[in-house]
């Protein structure tokens, strides 16, 4: 085989032989940062920070990582819009501009990376990738959820009444309909298409609901080893759907990693435990986006947030990279 350079690559999903002529170098792998900073809150600011403050520091990462960059996206609501009241409603209107700028993105072979507010944002992520085909049809998302919560309650389950505390469940088409077709989520996902990993905090309404779906629970133990129910799970995901969006919520790490986060919780995984987790599961091509999402606001513990976040990010990229 003169005159030709063979590279082999692997992932949990497919074995790829690629065959370069000698002196012509692989395209760079392309990401779009996007920043959704709209949180949906009730309770804090509708506005947060962290996308921001995440943005600064990504934009090293992906530097030294050698991955090109392209224009950064911010979510702004129109200016007709601002007018509108409501937080909900208006987390809504910006997923649908969130799904509206992923689609593209996505279609042109340049893979989003959203850093943002809360895990609000999900549907329009989501919506992104099903509307990001070759035709207007939608195709079939599958979701990689590390959060220490599920996520899956509804108005019927929740303890709280936080709209943080159901974005999956909304996703899934479990409740509050009108704020997934606002985002353009439209089928819901089916929860058989659904992996979640890292739970430690779930209420107990939600659990039954969780135990009721078809929604596949990987405990932290087995993400970290990578064992034979992680892999078989993301494989038998990687055979179903035709795209994968992968979110993390910082709660998912163990609290020492993610000072300051407003639902600390013990026992998760370190942060270089999880970036290699990460490095894992984005070499697979079917994995499309990853979104980031909840970093705390208070000053104090910042720098090994920050810290902890980008090892996340350079697992991701050095992943994507091996495909």
């Amino acid at each position: 085989m003169s005159g030709l350079k063979v590279i082999l690559t692997t992932s949990f999903c497919f074995l790829v032989i690629t065959i370069f002529p000698l002196g012509k170098s692989m395209d760079k792998q392309k990401v779009s940062i996007v920043l959704q900073p709209y949180s949906g809150s009730r309770s804090g600011q509708e506005l947060s920070s962290g996308p921001e403050l995440m943005y600064k520091e990504a934009v090293k990462i992906l530097a030294e990582a050698g991955i090109e960059q392209t224009a950064k996206e911010i979510i702004k609501l129109y200016p007709e819009e601002e007018k509108d009241y409501g937080v909900w409603h208006r987390v809504g209107l910006a997923n649908g501009h969130l799904g509206r700028t992923v689609a593209p993105l996505v279609r042109k072979g340049i893979f989003p990376l959203g850093l943002l507010s809360n895990c609000n944002s999900l549907t329009g992520m989501l919506a992104g990738l099903q509307h990001s085909g070759p035709a207007r049809k939608a195709i079939t998302v599958g979701l990689v959820w590390l959060d220490a919560h599920g996520d899956f309650n509804t108005p019927e389950t929740t303890l709280s009444g936080m709209l943080g505390g159901m974005p999956v469940a909304v996703a899934a088409g479990k409740c509050l309909f009108r704020l997934r077709l606002k985002a353009g989520l439209d089928p819901a996902i089916s929860t058989r298409n659904i992996i979640m990993m890292g739970l430690r905090d779930v209420d107990p309404l939600e659990q039954s609901l969780i135990d009721e779906s078809h929604i596949i629970s990987i405990s932290t133990e087995e993400m970290v080893s990578k064992d034979e129910r992680f892999t078989t799970a993301l494989n038998m995901l990687a055979e179903r759907v035709d795209v994968i969006y992968v979110h993390i919520d910082l709660d998912v790490l163990d609290a020492a990693d993610i000072p300051g986060h407003n639902f600390e919780v013990p026992n998760g995984p370190t942060a270089a435990q999880l970036s290699e987790v990460l490095r894992y599961i984005t070499k697979c091509e079917k994995v499309k986006a990853l979104g980031i999402a909840s970093f705390p606001s208070p000053e104090r513990g910042r720098e090994k947030s920050m810290a902890s976040t980008m090892a996340l990010i350079k697992g991701a990229m050095e992943g994507l990279k091996m495909r």
